[in-house]
This record gives C-alpha cells, structure tokens and sequence, in this order.
C-alpha cells in the first residue's frame, strides 16, 4: 500500500497515512483493513522491517514483469547526486545513484545507491548484471565511456552507444 501512496506523489509517513485515508474505498480492494488504516508511526516500522537490497530486488525483478522491453529499447545509465542529501551533522556525505531509464516506456528499471568510496565507473559494471540488456542499446554520459563497461555490455548481448569529449584519448 505504501507503494501506491509513493508512486502516487505521496511524500513522508504521514503523506503515505493520509493518501491511504483518501483511497480507503479503492484500497479495500488489496488488503483487509478491519481495524482501520495504520498510522503514520506504525507505516515507517513496519516499512523499516524491511530489507532494502531484497526489495531491491523485488523491484527489478516486478518492472521486468510488468514492463518487459523489446529489443533495441534504449537504456539511459547516469548517475546523479541526490540535491540536498548531505548531512552536515552527521558529517555525511551526499547521496549518490546510478539510475537505468527505459526511453521505450518513459520508466526507470532499475536504481543503485553507490557506495561512498565508489563512482559510476566501477559501480555501473555491477549495476548491470542486474539489468536485461540482451537486444538493447545502453547509453551513457562522457565519464562512464569505458573500455570495460562496453566490453561487458556487449558479453551480456546489449549494445552501446556512447557519448564523448573532445578531451578522451582515441582506443
């Protein structure tokens, strides 16, 4: 149900508690809810129960079934730096992701936090043995024009194109 919430532009536990009070009719459909809707409290422990790389997994394996890509879709793989996702406080650093976006159904299928110590050129390798490239056409940003990155596309039966710089030494 929280999915519904968030894909619904809900944001926080209370917007998540307060779209499941406006759709209660239409979410009695996909779950019993007897004792009425849980509060806002009670959505982030249960959701904080749940482990973040199985639903990782959940979710990539739930957009290859509902949303399973022909041949020749174009993948776009970037990275970015979540804005405002620095903790000062806590001496944090930012947030930063590897996104995969289907330009075929307008979707991203697929998203990895990278590891502080890590960039996009050695995480987009593992972000990929995720994914389902075979038939489809990977792009990606100047930085990520990697000898090995295409050399694993093409082994896992995709095909690149990428972008690059006037500054990029010729192979």
């Amino acid at each position: 149900m929280a999915i519904f919430a968030i894909i619904s532009d809900a944001e926080g536990w209370e917007g998540i508690e307060d779209f499941w009070e406006t759709h209660h009719d239409f979410l009695k459909q996909y779950g019993d809810f007897e004792n009425g809707i849980p509060v806002h409290e009670t959505i982030a422990r249960v959701v904080s129960c749940i482990s973040p790389a199985k639903f990782h997994e959940s979710f990539i394996n739930w957009m290859r079934d509902c949303h399973s890509s022909d041949d020749k879709d174009v993948i776009a793989i970037d990275g970015k730096t979540l804005r405002h996702s620095y903790d000062k406080s806590r001496r944090r650093g930012a947030i930063h992701v590897i996104s995969a976006f289907s330009t075929m159904h307008s979707l991203v299928i697929g998203q990895i936090k990278t590891d502080k110590k890590s960039n996009e050129i050695t995480a987009i390798p593992e972000f990929l043995n995720i994914l389902d490239i075979k038939g489809k056409i990977i792009t990606t940003d100047a930085m990520s024009c990697q000898k090995d990155i295409a050399e694993k596309i093409q082994k896992q039966g995709g095909d690149h194109l990428f972008a690059v710089k006037g500054n990029q030494v010729a192979a």
